[in-house]
């Protein structure tokens, strides 16, 4: 499994690949410090036909540059995920505001919630439903 984590914070993109190595959730571990960052990942692996490469993004929300709604909703506007089929995005946000929890039900794409931090519990969870 491939992994990106998009975030603006070093240490919480430090602590996720900690945490996600710790556990063995994923081969490569990819980031992005916000959302256009993420998005230009996304257009040279869609240049380079690797449609395959990314299985879970774990997308921060309160970004600067491109925050994860704004991300979210270029990367639909770009048709990415007709094209990135198997890639599925857990919001990772330290906000537990229910507006933002249930704005991330109205997206196909969005398969969680997590509050931060990542923990081993959470992603043996989400390993369980990807599965």
């Amino acid at each position: 499994m491939n992994v990106l984590c998009i975030d603006d914070d070093p240490i919480t993109l430090m602590l996720c690949k900690k945490v996600i190595e710790k556990v063995n959730f994923a081969l490569n571990i990819f980031t992005s410090n916000n959302g256009e960052e993420a998005l230009d990942f996304f257009n040279s692996l869609n240049q380079n036909n690797e449609f395959e490469k990314i299985d879970v993004v774990f997308l921060d929300l309160n970004m600067p540059i491109m925050n994860g709604w704004e991300f979210l909703d270029e990367y639909i506007k770009n048709g990415y995920e007709k094209i990135f089929l198997k890639t599925k995005f857990v919001v990772l946000s330290s906000t537990i505001d229910p507006k933002d929890i249930n704005k991330s039900k109205t997206y196909d794409i969005v398969i969680d919630f997590i509050s931060k931090p990542i923990t081993k519990e959470l992603l043996e969870n989400l390993k369980a439903k990807l599965n």
